[in-house]
Parts: C-alpha cells; sequence; structure tokens
C-alpha cells in the first residue's frame, strides 16, 4: 500500500528493525551444503549482521567467523545482512558466534530458523504483484523486460487484462519490495497482492478513533513475540502485519490485538481476492469520472465548431472580441485546456515513465496526436493575435481524442470485471466465518465461538450447521449428512457423508449437523486450488500473443516514421505545387493541411486493441471452462487443444467407473468356496490395489452377508479391521505391479493374480481353467486367477461397468475428426470387449505404466496433436508427455499435476467441452485480430489522405480517435461474447460434423 502524509509506521520492539520488512522470506544460504552433510551432527543458524557497507566488510565478518575452532562454513550476504553458519554445537555455541561478529566492529543477532516451508523445492517464492498504470501491449512487454531483468527473479509473467503480475523470485537475492520499488521505478504502480510464502495478514479494522487507539494497537503488537513488523493506514483502515510464521500465526494475531484491547477493535481479515476485485471497480469507476467529465467538456467544443453557426444568435455571440481573442476562441481553451492537461494528465504520466525506460505505448501515440493539435491551436491564436489574420483551430480535435481513448479505457475496465467473473464466483463459494469447537479430552464441547474463515488452522473443529457452507476441506468426525457438492464438481446428487468421509470448502451441507476436522487450509484446499489454476489459466499467455507482442513492439515507432512521412510528403508536395490550392482548408495553408493528415494517422494506428485480441478472451473462456467443470491451465493449452488428432483414454477409472465389483467366483478343486473366498481375502487384505479391496468386500459379504461399503477407503479399511477375525495370518506378502499379489499362508505360498504372475512361478494352466478364463475377458471382464502350492485353484471374475456417457462420447469424437484410443494393462481380449463395447478401434493393451508415455509418444511421431485422458499416479507420464493432458477431477493430486485440463465432474462429456471451448476460444482470438488490425489496415490509408485527391474528403483526427476506440471496444466485446458459450449436449454431440 503506498503511505501518506496520515499514514502511520510503526515497528516492532522485540528486537526486530524495520529493516526486517524486506526480508520477510528469509531462506538459507547454504542449502547445498545441507544436503551433501545432512547426516553429520552439525548446526547452522543464521546471524543479522548490523552495519556492513561494503565488500571489504563481509569478507572482514566471513574471516572473524572460520577463525572460530568448531565452525565448518560460513557465508555471509552483503545485501540482505545476514551470515549463515554451519557449526559443531559441542566446539562453539551460538553466543560465540555473536562475539566474534562483534569483536569484528559489528553488532550481531542470531535469527530463529527460517521456515523451509515457505519456499518451493527449488528455493524460490511466487509472488502476485498489482501493476497499475499499463495500457497497452507494449507497457506489459516493458514491464516483464525490466522484472526478468531483476537479479535473483527466475520467471515474470504479467497480464494487461488483469493488471497483475506473477514473479518466482529467489528471496535469498531480491526480496519483494525491491520487485514493488522496480515496478515503481519503470513509472508504473506497483504493490504485492499475495506470496507463497505466508508470513503477511491484512487486517481490516474498526474503532480507532485518535493517536490514543493507535498508541495502544501499538503497544499491544510491539508485545506480541514473533511480529516482525506492522503498518496501519488510517485512510483505508487496513492493517498489515508481517509475522515469524515458526513462532505466531495468524489466528493468534488477531486473538493478541483482541484481548490485548479488551474488545475495543473488531478485526476482520482482508482476502486478497477481494482487495482485487475492489481495486477493479475503484478503477473503473474512476475511468468512468475521467470519461464522463473530458465528454462533458467536450461536447460544447463540438457543438461550437459544428452546429453554433447555424444558429445566428449564438454565433453572433461567439464572434465577439473579448481582448485580444474572439469569445469562442477563449471557452474553446479554457476547455481543452482542463481536458488536456487535467483529465489528460495521466497521459502524459505513463508516456513520459514509457518513454524513460526506452519504449513506446499507447499513450506515446495520444500524447502526440492531442499535443500537437493543442499547440498548433495555441500557436494559431497567437498568430492572429499578432498578425491580425485567423487561421482555423483545432481544439476540438484534442478534446473529443482524449475523450474516445477514455471511453475505450473505460470499456477496458468494465471487460477485466467481466472476465473475472469466475474467479469472483467462486471466491463467493467461501463463506466468510466459521463455528469453531474447543472439546475436552472426552469429547465434550466446552466452547463454541465464530472465528472468520481466513483464520481456520488444520486440525481445527468446525461445526456445520444445516443450509450453511463447509468453511475447509476436512473429514467429518462427528454427524452424518448429505452434502451438495454441484458448485465444486458439477454433479447434481447430493453426497453421504457420515464420519471420515472428506468434505469440501465451499460446498453446502444440506440436513444434519456435522463436526468436521480441518485438514487443509488457505492455499491448500480444493476451492483456493480451483480459484489459482483459474487465476494462473488468466495470467498464461498463448503462442498466437507473442506474435501481438511482436507486432506492439515495432507498430508505434513504425506509426511516428509513417505519420512524420505522411506530413513531409503533403507538406512538401504542396509547397512544389504537386496539389491545387483549392484543396486547402478556408484560411489554412500547406503546414495545417499536413499537420492534420499526419494527427489522424498517429491517432488511428494505436495498436491498443491488438495487446487485448488473446488475454481477453483467454480470461472469458477459462472462466467459462471453470463454469463448466473444465479447468484449463493457461492459453497455450487451448492452443494446442483445438489442434488435437488423438485423444487417448485410461480404460480403468477413466473410460470405467473405477468400482470394480466381483461377479464371478469359481472353484476348480475340491475346496469349500467359504474357505476359498476366505484365502484370497486373506492375500488381498495388504493390498491397496482397488480389485483388492473388492475382493475382500466380495468375501466379506459372502461371510457375514454385510452390504458392500460404496463410501470411501477409510471406511472400507474400518470394515475391513471390523471382520478380521476370520482371516487367515499372511507373511511375506509383496504387492507386483502389473501381475498381482504374493504371499504366505501357513508357510505355503499363494499367487493372487494374472496368467503372467503364474507363468512367472511355474504354474501350470489346465484347460478348463484356461476357457473360463478366457469366457470372462471375451465379456469384457477380468479374470483373476488363484493358485496354492503351486496349485490353480479358483477363478473371480471380476468386472468394472463403463460410465455411461463413454460409448456417446467416442462416437461424439469421431464425428469431430478426433481418433479416439484406449490404452490399459489389461490383457487383450478383456481391452478388445471393453472397446467394442465403446466403439474404439484403435486399441493398446498389456502396456505397462511406465508405457502409456511410449504410446503417446508412437502417436507423436507422425507430428500428430495427442492428447491423454488419465486419473491414476500411472497415467502421469502420459499425460506430462502428452501434447494436452486432460485429469479426470476425482484422480490423484500428480495426474492433475501433470495435466493442462482437469475435468472437475470426472465426466467423459467435458472431453468433448474441452475441445470444443478450445477450437471456438482459438477461433474467437482470430477474430479479435480481424477487428483489431482492420481498423489499422483500411483506415491508415484513408487517414493518411491516400483518396483525398479522388474524394476530397480528409478523416479529421477526432473521427480517428473515434475509430481507434471502437477497435478497442469491438475486440472486448467479441471476447464477452464467449459468455453466452453453451457445451454440446448428448443429444447435439453426434450432429458434430468436421468442418
Amino acid at each position: 500500500m503506498s503511505p501518506s502524509m496520515r499514514d502511520v509506521q510503526m515497528t516492532a520492539t522485540n528486537g526486530d528493525s524495520s529493516e526486517d520488512f524486506g526480508d520477510c522470506e528469509e531462506v538459507r544460504l547454504l542449502d547445498s551444503y545441507d544436503e551433501e552433510n545432512s547426516g553429520e551432527n552439525l548446526r547452522r543458524i543464521q546471524v543479522r549482521v548490523t552495519g556492513m557497507t561494503c565488500a571489504a566488510c563481509s569478507t572482514s565478518v566471513e574471516g572473524a567467523l572460520m577463525s572460530l575452532n568448531g565452525v565448518v562454513k560460513a557465508s555471509v550476504a552483503l545485501l540482505q545482512n545476514k551470515a549463515d553458519v554451519v557449526f559443531d554445537p559441542h566446539v562453539v555455541k551460538d553466543k560465540d558466534i555473536e562475539n566474534a561478529i562483534e569483536d569484528a566492529g559489528f553488532e550481531a543477532e542470531v535469527l530463529a530458523e527460517p521456515n523451509a516451508s515457505h519456499a518451493n523445492t527449488n528455493g524460490t517464492v511466487s509472488g502476485q504483484f498489482m501493476i497499475g498504470g499499463m495500457t497497452c501491449a507494449a507497457c506489459v512487454n516493458s514491464v516483464e523486460g525490466i522484472l526478468r531483468g531483476l537479479p535473483g527473479v527466475k520467471r515474470a509473467v504479467v497480464a494487461l487484462a488483469t493488471s497483475v503480475g506473477e514473479v518466482e523470485y529467489d528471496p535469498t537475492v531480491i526480496s519483494k519490495n525491491d520487485i514493488v520499488n522496480a515496478i515503481e521505478d519503470a513509472g508504473f504502480e506497483g504493490s504485492l497482492v499475495q506470496s507463497s510464502a505466508q508470513d503477511k495478514i491484512i487486517l481490516g479494522v474498526v474503532g480507532i478513533s485518535g493517536e490514543m487507539d493507535m498508541k495502544l494497537l501499538e503497544g499491544i503488537l510491539s508485545k506480541l513475540h514473533g511480529v516482525r513488523h506492522f503498518f496501519y493506514n488510517p485512510t483505508s483502515r487496513e492493517l498489515e502485519v508481517v509475522f515469524d510464521p515458526e513462532v505466531l500465526g495468524s489466528r493468534s494475531v488477531v486473538d493478541g490485538i483482541n484481548g490485548g484491547s479488551g474488545g475495543k477493535f473488531t478485526l476482520h481479515v482482508k482476502n486478497p481476492y477481494t482487495r482485487m476485485a475492489s481495486r477493479d471497480i475503484e478503477e473503473s469507476s474512476s475511468m468512468l469520472r475521467l470519461f464522463t467529465a473530458s465528454l462533458l467538456l467536450s461536447v460544447p467544443v463540438l457543438l461550437m465548431r459544428v452546429v453554433c453557426p447555424h444558429i445566428p444568435l449564438i454565433y453572433a455571440i461567439l464572434l465577439r472580441r473579448c481582448g485580444p481573442f474572439k469569445m469562442d476562441d477563449w471557452l474553446k481553451w479554457a476547455l481543452v485546456t482542463v481536458v488536456q492537461f487535467v483529465i489528460g494528465k495521466r497521459f502524459y504520466v505513463a508516456a513520459g515513465r514509457a518513454l524513460r525506460n526506452g519504449s513506446t505505448n499507447m499513450d506515446v501515440l495520444v500524447v502526440l496526436g492531442t499535443t500537437a493539435s493543442y499547440v498548433y491551436s495555441v500557436c494559431a491564436l497567437l498568430y492572429g493575435a499578432i498578425e491580425g489574420y485567423w487561421p482555423p483551430t483545432y481544439f476540438e480535435t484534442s478534446a473529443m481524442l482524449i475523450t474516445f481513448v477514455l471511453l475505450g479505457k473505460y470499456l477496458e475496465t468494465m471487460a477485466k470485471g467481466k472476465t473475472s467473473d469466475a474467479i469472483k464466483k467462486l471466491v463467493e463459494l467461501t463463506p466468510a466465518t466459521a463455528i469453531l469447537l474447543a472439546k475436552d479430552k472426552g469429547g465434550k464441547i466446552v466452547e463454541e465461538r465464530e472465528i472468520d474463515a481466513l483464520l481456520i488452522q488444520p486440525g481445527d473443529i468446525l461445526k456445520v450447521l444445516p443450509g450453511t457452507k463447509v468453511p475447509v476441506d476436512g473429514a467429518v468426525v462427528w454427524g452424518s449428512s448429505y452434502v451438495n457438492e454441484s458448485m465444486v464438481t458439477g454433479e447434481s446428487v447430493p453426497v453421504s457423508k457420515e464420519i471420515s468421509s472428506s468434505v469440501i470448502g465451499g460446498t453446502i451441507n444440506l440436513h444434519g449437523v456435522l463436526h468436521i476436522q480441518a485438514t487443509k487450509v488457505g492455499s491448500s484446499t480444493v476451492l483456493s486450488q480451483i480459484i489459482s489454476l483459474v487465476e494462473t489459466a488468466q495470467m498464461s499467455k498463448a503462442p498466437i500473443q507473442k506474435f501481438a507482442d511482436y507486432i506492439a513492439s515495432i507498430f508505434v515507432p513504425a506509426v511516428v516514421t509513417l505519420s512524420l512521412l505522411t506530413f513531409l510528403g503533403w507538406y512538401l508536395a504542396g509547397a512544389v505545387g504537386a496539389y491545387p490550392k483549392e484543396w486547402l482548408p478556408e484560411h489554412g495553408n500547406y503546414f495545417v493541411f499536413a499537420l492534420m493528415f499526419a494527427i489522424s494517422v498517429v491517432v488511428i494506428a494505436c495498436p491498443c486493441a491488438l495487446g487485448l485480441a488473446t488475454p481477453t478472451a483467454v480470461m472469458v473462456a477459462t472462466g467459462v471452462g471453470a463454469n463448466n467443470g473444465v479447468l484449463i491451465k493457461g492459453g497455450d493449452a487451448l492452443e494446442r487443444a483445438q489442434k488435437i488428432q488423438h485423444v487417448i483414454f485410461d480404460k480403468t477409472g477413466t473410460l470405467t467407473q473405477g468400482k470394480a465389483t466381483i461377479t464371478t467366483a469359481k472353484v476348480f478343486t475340491g475346496m469349500d468356496k467359504g474357505e476359498f473366498l476366505t484365502l484370497v481375502a486373506s492375500a488381498e487384505a495388504s493390498s491397496e490395489h482397488p480389485l483388492g479391496q473388492a475382493i475382500l468386500e466380495y468375501a466379506r459379504h459372502f461371510h457375514f452377508f454385510d452390504e458392500p461399503s460404496n463410501t470411501n477407503d477409510t471406511q472400507s479399511h474400518g470394515a475391513k479391521s471390523k471382520f478380521s477375525g476370520w482371516l487367515h495370518d499372511v507373511s511375506d506378502f509383496s504387492a507386483l505391479p502389473g501381475r498381482g499379489v504374493q504371499c504366505f499362508i501357513g508357510g505355503k505360498m499363494v499367487l493372487v493374480g494374472n496368467r503372467k504372475l503364474l507363468t512367472e512361478n511355474g504354474i501350470s494352466i489346465s484347460k478348463d481353467v484356461e476357457n473360463f478364463v478366457v469366457e470372462l475377458e471375451e465379456s469384457a471382464k477380468t479374470g483373476i486367477l488363484v493358485a496354492y502350492d503351486n496349485v490353480v485353484i479358483g477363478v473371480m471374475g471380476i468386472a468394472d461397468p463403463l460410465k455411461r456417457e463413454a460409448a456417446v462420447v467416442v462416437e461424439g469424437l469421431m464425428k469431430m475428426g478426433v481418433n479416439p484410443v484406449m490404452v490399459t494393462g489389461d490383457n487383450w481380449r478383456t481391452a478388445r470387449a471393453v472397446a467394442k463395447e465403446v466403439g474404439i478401434q484403435d486399441v493398446r493393451a498389456e502396456v505397462m505404466p511406465a508405457g502409456k508415455a511410449d504410446v503417446v509418444r508412437s502417436f507423436q511421431k507422425g507430428g500428430s496433436v495427442v492428447a491423454m485422458v488419465g486419473d491414476g499416479i500411472n497415467d502421469s507420464p502420459a499425460l506430462a508427455a502428452a501434447d494436452v493432458g486432460m485429469a479426470i477431477g476425482a484422480g490423484t493430486d500428480i495426474a492433475i499435476e501433470a495435466a493442462e485440463y482437469i475435468l472437475m465432474r470426472s465426466n467423459l462429456e467435458d472431453v468433448i467441452t474441452a475441445i470444443d471451448l478450445s477450437r471456438k476460444t482459438i477461433g474467437r482470438i482470430r477474430l479479435n485480430y480481424v477487428f483489431a488490425m482492420a481498423y489499422n489496415v483500411v483506415a491508415i490509408p484513408i487517414a493518411a489522405g491516400a483518396f483525398f485527391p479522388l474524394v476530397k474528403v480528409e478523416m479529421p483526427p477526432w473521427v480517428a480517435g473515434a475509430c481507434m476506440a471502437m477497435s478497442s471496444v469491438s475486440v472486448v466485446c467479441s471476447s464477452l461474447l464467449l459468455k453466452r458459450y453453451k457445451k454440446p449436449r448428448l443429444t447435439t454431440i453426434l450432429e458434430i460434423t468436421v468442418e
């Protein structure tokens, strides 16, 4: 936040200085040393060193530290004023290290061990920064170039449509304040929105009415151990607290303030997404005010030029002399001066910072055009006052041009709000408050209080009333109910929740009271991850945008050059008599005539719409996708998806429901069926594979007539332990991927798996058994063979029902010109039977998990664009190898991380939606480029006067400004039309034809 004259800067007095604010994300300097010596009995600490001014100082400190007996390694960072020391705690103590630094002439303070979880695995931190003042693609290129040039910055992406920059940086080299300063030094407004380093909380404070209250607040925060820095802005009534998350939590900060003030202050946590939305609203309101003021001042100027000459009485008043000038000249000059330098000040500021950075943008063109017409008009007035000769003035050109540009900017800010609707809706799903329960050891509730939902911590027990939203992700510890998860998963049927069931934050509890234990909070929740994915997608740039960025980078200099050539061409042609004087305006000359053409060229050629063509469409598309259960990770994914030629489906859990059930159990020896099932269940009891769980459920139901569980794994394990007394003792259990399981029961080997497992162990399969297994496989079932003491004793048939929409989706893809492929680790007979049911002709069977990626690459060899649809960890390599990875939303986190598209509803229809939306989005982007460039291509020759000799009509600069504004309006409106996108339905998918 930007400090003002009334801002109050408050600093903690518990040992941390105000300079700590710039070093909040502390990451150790010797991570590589940790990796090499992690097994040794050494300790490492960080020491703040005050008083270093140059490299010689840091060398002196290093020398003093290394001279200590027991210090293994020391590294001093001059810019961060820190020393990182690795030492043997049995030989040297912390105090000895402090004394050594102080003896060298510097101040020393041992710091708390930094939290490694703040940084990513590669030691970097990701931060989002609000960047104000960007107006076109050239501004984006300028800011990205500045950020990427900063030391310690690994990656920087700036989005014009959202005015947000995402920066990945090394906090040991550069701080977030340094990044903000770099943005502001470039002439833009900069502020941190949020960071992956969770060390800051922003609170809205109600109850501070004077100096005494601020001193009370300062005293409370100064006494809180772990608070590093705090800052209160009286204007916005926001308190920013930076703290050490190893010592203090955000809820402890709020509780400390509430307790210390005796409830005098009312606090509420500021949601970063809400703050960003409010800034968008403020920006839109500001643009509307500027546009309205400019319009009110510009319309009279235009009326005086166009309408008033046809009204004799008014025109006579305007022609009266008032001093050296006529009345209308005074009025025009006064009104336009306000528009030019007060309302239009923002254009001069933006143009100035662009030129300071060695770049040019739309603001430079606007300033050139309006200043040229304004300065010429003022000079014409002065010339007329001196010579008594009144050449024409063009004040209305400056005024109307600024008005139309502001109109375009206002519509752009409105579009930002429209395109961010998806994120706003997702944020609104999170409840503002939650009911926190405190229980004693016996489980009795001893306290119940309402807290801000953003202050929930892992492990908290929360009460969820009927009709209210679940505050965070968690697990039910008491009660039962039905929960509506449609807002997250898209499934309209309420889901039953009992003890141990997982719940998702933002979903609605329909009936009973639930007590849940928070498992994931903050950025770890499903809802926050969805918001993050949508944000990341909107921040990303499609490859097609690179072309626009390149054009924008060279467009402005080219336009200025073209404008100069236009001016020189018309002026010199007139000077040598190449065209008659009758072409000149009344009381005009060759200079004025040429100048108007040049100004029109400058104005009409602004590349503003070019920079909006891609990001606005991508923003709308990602929002529309999220609303339809399809999360898109970026614009590049959109561009690749619209070219998909092959879609490879994993069978289990993707084409099928992933709910394996036992359909047949046949014994081929004299063993009793109950004993057979007990033997198989005992072998599979230690397996985590879904087929193993299905076998266990079937055997338990056979023995106890218990209903098979269709809930989550925790419940299955609970049931398993309930009836564990009937299972045999198992030894030497091992799971063999792609084959089955092996163990020993009663000293005899038990094998449960496929043919390959038995063959590898030298067990022969009789003809009767083989025929039975073949019969199962040809009916799209999987045959599981069971061998005991080297003899095949039985076979179990397992079926995994196909998803109801699988066949229709496959047929729909073929209608779209996409080739569906199925890949599975199952045998060929079962694979062919399943493929025949869904209509897939291209099948790859008996593929090991690692081989799925090879299947993807085999299709890519011919230059084809390949999509992979999967749900499990074993699909992750293939998802990553594919041009477009699509992860089923109910799948594993690893699979979701590897994919570019996430199908939240686990519905295969969304594969069609993803491809269809991608095609329509890229088509819309191409149409946007037509709108962005058509005005320039068609209007530049007209503005330059290429057709004037034929039609004797010129384009006034203010008309050129209107055309320029209309190009931006056309692009934005074109992108917003994507919000009307309707995904194909099952009844219409089969009508899709290749265009």
